[in-house]
């Protein structure tokens, strides 16, 4: 295939935008436009620019609000593109869209497919305690993260990872998967295997008030959702009257406290120099950060502030973690 054959429209945004736009052009891909997103000012941009890079290398940029709009289909058109990617960008790419690229449209999704397809998948992952996500490469159809399963790539979901750490990871796996599909696309040899959806499940988005801690579940899980949603993501609250209680960072080690399962609160203290929580299942679990009203407390604030121990009562508060099966 030779060089003008290679040209391509790619939509991207955030770390994994960067890595993939950076793979396509080592690998010799003709990027003739780039459309990604204006940075949201009320959101924590903790990741690159895909514009920043797209601007190094020459590429023409867009940031349309709507991606499916008239203007900027007959402005990819003009293009006339062999291919489409996408990689994290945030909307749904209507099928006038997908239907312009003459060789496929494709997108990369950061989990192992059809597992936790839809959105924030890295996130969901941790909060079901998943043990390994990654990076999975497919054609794009009408239907969301249900095309044909190109290639992917797993990584370790380790127990006291944070969804900042797998994101790494997912970030590399995309690379290491671009790197090696994009040639065999190329050339014809790349193969698709249809997507079994009834293996997987699709979750819908997250929004930062749905941090609410549920102290009914066990101390295991409470971890879970606090390492899913720790910084640079809004982290997990709860209310203790009308402070709000933010649990940033927590570490799992399997400890037990000294009255066992079945206790009637949830118990929040410092001791030796570390935040401890105590849940209803007996089990301990370090409280690596903790906050009351956006302030990060130490022990001498958090003492001055709830007393030598801040009890929670299981049902008080509560979150609803959801999915739907197709």
């Amino acid at each position: 295939m030779t060089v003008s054959e290679n040209r391509a429209v790619v939509f991207a945004y955030h770390d994994v935008g960067v890595r993939s736009l950076a793979s396509l052009l080592a690998c010799g891909i003709d990027v003739a436009l780039v459309v990604t997103h204006d940075d949201n000012p009320s959101e924590n941009i903790w990741f690159g620019s895909v514009e920043k890079l797209a601007r190094l290398n020459d590429i023409p940029v867009i940031k349309p609000k709507n991606p499916n709009s008239d203007d900027v289909i007959d402005k990819i058109r003009e293009y006339d593109p062999h291919w489409l990617f996408s990689f994290y960008y945030r909307y749904m790419l209507d099928e006038s869209i997908l239907e312009l690229a003459q060789h496929g449209a494709y997108n990369l999704h950061g989990s192992l497919l059809p597992k936790y397809r839809g959105r924030v998948p890295i996130n969901w992952a941790i909060i079901y305690g998943e043990s390994q996500t990654g990076a999975s490469l497919h054609r794009m159809v009408k239907k969301p993260d249900a095309g044909g399963l190109v290639d992917q790539e797993p990584v370790p979901i380790l127990l006291n990872d944070t969804a900042f750490d797998v994101f790494r990871k997912v970030t590399c796996a995309a690379e290491v998967v671009l790197m090696r599909a994009i040639p065999k696309l190329l050339d014809g040899s790349a193969t698709e295997h249809p997507m079994r959806l009834s293996d997987g499940s699709y979750f819908g988005g997250r929004k930062p008030e749905d941090g609410l801690v549920n102290w009914q579940e066990p101390t295991l899980n409470i971890h879970n959702f606090i390492r899913a949603l720790a910084p640079p993501f809004p982290g997990a609250f709860f209310y203790n009257g009308d402070t709000r209680v933010s649990l940033l960072g927590s570490y799992y080690s399997h400890k037990h406290d000294n009255k066992g399962p079945g206790r009637t609160h949830v118990a929040i203290y410092w001791d030796k120099g570390q935040c401890w929580l105590e849940g209803i299942d007996g089990i301990k679990l370090c409280i690596t950060q903790i906050a009351a009203d956006d302030v990060v407390l130490d022990e001498k604030s958090f003492k001055e502030r709830f007393g030598s121990e801040l009890q929670v009562i299981p049902g008080a508060d509560s979150i609803t973690i959801s999915q739907a099966n197709e």
